[in-house]
């Protein structure tokens, strides 16, 4: 039995309208125009005339939604954001942690390994996204400051002990006493050093791409900012053309022309759009908790009792939503910045990010307004719209 989609098929250079994606088993064996397929008579057709047919999402930075947080190192919680982020279009994700003190901090990571050698059918764990503690104080926007420490070469490889090859991003300020070996150690093994939480220099963040880091956390946020005689993250960020960085586009941690820049200047390949979304994702305003302190959640906007931004309640939906809507970028790199941007990033573009036959059967059928109405992974649908 093979599964047939039709409506506007969104590729990474334009639009099919009303297309067709065919999967069998777990692949796609057909991307583009449906007088170009020849029908078997075994397929199961879904047709969504007014909405779009693209590649699965990929959350490159998320803490948790639905009431469950990464770091509550569980099974259940690992599971429940695993089945909500299906709601949303997104088929894969890097679970983030917070800073908190190294023995949870390994638990936490043991617990995801665990997890990812159990069978799961929802969103696919990609590997684990180590934010703090070896960030500056002076910028740790939500992190819990008690618990930032120095790094070391040793922490380094009791974390890779513990995760092996599933970790795969770091973020880490560049210039803190130790940072600089453990970029370098961690870089050549294959993990991706994002600089992030930083007061640095532009001399410092240039140290620290001599040393192998590849990619900033959350533009603009919690970062030395731009100054026209020292350009500090941002202006490093922006500039050197070779990096990566990502963004939260809920156009309430940074405005939607600061977003509008960072396109411009990246282009879509050095760019990913990433939820930083937390337990409260999915839920009502309230009284959240994220990394050991409490979350006030009011209109959908977080923050710690002292008015700082703690995550977000945002979905890689309503972020391409945002930039095509607000700011009128085209759907093919909207999508591309969630997608195929996050997938190339972490070396997985073989399998992931686009719709191309050969690929992974992740496909999300989103409205003319980006709620996702199907969702399907490894060609079986885990979410559809009531």
């Amino acid at each position: 039995m093979k599964t047939l989609f039709k409506g506007n098929v969104v590729q990474k250079d334009k639009v099919i309208p009303q297309g067709i994606v065919v999967v069998e088993g777990a692949r796609i064996v057909f991307v583009g125009e449906e007088h170009r397929y020849s029908r078997t008579g075994d397929e199961a057709v879904f047709h969504y005339p007014d909405s779009w047919i693209c590649p699965g999402l990929i959350d490159f930075h998320i803490h948790g939604n639905a009431g469950h947080d990464v770091m509550d190192a569980t099974f259940e919680a690992l599971e429940a954001i695993s089945k909500s982020l299906c709601r949303y279009g997104v088929t894969g994700f890097l679970p983030t942690t917070m800073t908190a003190p190294l023995h949870k901090i390994y638990r936490v990571v043991q617990n995801i390994v665990h997890f990812t050698e159990t069978a799961n059918e929802y969103a696919q764990i990609l590997g684990i996204h180590l934010e703090g503690p070896w960030i500056n104080k002076k910028y740790k926007g939500a992190q819990k400051e008690e618990d930032i420490m120095e790094p070391s070469l040793e922490q380094a490889e009791k974390l890779l002990e513990i995760a092996g090859d599933q970790l795969r991003v770091v973020t880490i300020a560049p210039e803190i006493f130790g940072a600089l070996p453990v970029i370098s150690n961690l870089s050549q093994r294959g993990v991706i050093c994002s600089i992030g939480h930083t007061d640095a220099t532009l001399e410092q963040v240039n140290q620290a791409c001599e040393c192998g880091a590849s990619h900033f956390t959350h533009l603009y946020n919690a970062m030395r900012g731009l100054h026209h005689r020292e350009i500090g993250v941002v202006g490093a960020a922006l500039t050197k053309k070779d990096m990566t960085c990502d963004i939260i586009a809920d156009f309430i941690h940074s405005h939607p022309n600061a977003v509008e820049l960072a396109y411009q200047v990246k282009g879509r390949e050095k760019l990913l759009l990433i939820s930083d979304g937390i337990e409260a994702v999915g839920m009502e305003d309230g009284v959240y908790e994220l990394g050991g302190q409490t979350v006030y959640v009011n209109k959908c906007i977080a923050r710690l009792e002292d008015g700082t931004l703690a995550g977000s309640t945002l979905t890689l939906n309503r972020a391409i939503r945002n930039l095509v809507e607000q700011l009128q970028i085209p759907i093919t790199d909207a999508v591309y910045m969630a997608a195929t941007a996050p997938a190339e990033k972490l070396g997985l573009a073989e399998k992931k990010g686009s719709l191309e036959v050969g690929k992974d059967a992740d496909v999300v059928v989103f409205s003319h307004v980006f709620d996702a109405q199907l969702t399907m992974i490894n060609g079986k649908v885990v979410y559809r719209e009531e």
